[in-house]
């Protein structure tokens, strides 16, 4: 059985849990919810056994462990493969999220997509070596202008360094917001890997946003996590012959959503550019 849209197995446990507990929910509630940018619904088995997690009778060895005997006796189809990559990245999501241990580079950014996607993809943690293009919803199916494959290793590196020199002293809430939204979608452009960009890189910037002091609402990811990858998708679509400019506002307000309590309403038909549009 499929994990129910708007279902919220967690909240028992955010309500009336103890501070571990509540955490867990809500990193599990946020890795699941980041199942979405690739349309994938993660399985009701796979609820359950994270009830399990959050309420300690089980780690996440364990959970990993469950998993695997799970699909390895369950029949085999397309239906079970996208499941089983569902469950399984968004058990790896919820267990790297819990883990108090970060470092800010290239080389662990690479990491976690390793991580999340061993054993699901080929080229888990392997910079791509060929160019991509991917048909978007929110452009009416035309893609953003990724990296070139040649170049990628590259502009992580320069992406890193920059913001590794750069200092958030004597900037307001809104100007260090505005340039975190900068950083993270110069990093999705690159989209360094075949699959799993966007949830690669929601969870290395949850990380890296928890070292520079900031609480984090993964409430955010676990409800609007495809609102998150359509803004990025429209902070780099530039199509200057039919007035249309990348633009950063509706990233912006998600950041300030996650970061600063904003309330800015999050709704994924407001971003999208139509066809008739654009002629």
């Amino acid at each position: 059985m499929a994990y129910r849209d708007g279902f919220d197995g967690f909240a028992e446990y955010e309500r009336l849990g103890e501070p571990e507990q509540v955490e867990k929910a809500q990193n599990w509630r946020a890795a699941i919810g980041l199942q979405q940018v690739d349309g994938l619904t993660p399985s009701e088995y796979l609820v359950e056994t994270a009830k399990r997690n959050i309420a300690g009778e089980i780690d996440s060895y364990q959970v990993r462990e469950l998993l695997d005997d799970y699909y390895q006796a369950k029949p085999t189809s397309v239906a079970a493969e996208r499941s089983e990559e569902a469950d399984k990245v968004s058990a790896r999501i919820a267990e790297i999220l819990a883990e108090k241990a970060f470092t800010f580079s290239p080389a662990a950014y690479v990491a976690i997509h390793q991580r999340l996607f061993n054993g699901v993809y080929e080229f888990a943690g392997k910079i791509r070596d060929y160019n991509i293009s991917k048909a978007e919803w929110v452009l009416d199916g035309d893609t953003v202008y990724y990296a070139a494959a040649d170049s990628i290793r590259a502009t992580l590196d320069y992406d890193f360094a920059q913001e590794k020199a750069f200092t958030y002293q004597g900037l307001n809430q809104a100007e260090i917001v505005a340039h975190i939204a900068q950083f993270v979608s110069g990093l999705w452009q690159i989209h360094a890997f075949g699959e799993g960009n966007t949830r690669t890189t929601a969870v290395f910037v949850i990380k890296y946003l928890r070292t520079l002091g900031f609480n984090v609402n993964n409430e955010l990811f676990a409800q609007h996590s495809w609102y998150f990858r359509n803004a990025l998708v429209r902070a780099n679509y530039n199509d200057y012959l039919k007035s249309i400019y990348a633009t950063p506002t509706f990233l912006n307000r998600f950041f300030e959503n996650l970061l600063l309590g904003g309330t800015h309403p999050l709704k994924n038909r407001e971003l999208r550019v139509l066809r008739e549009a654009r002629r």
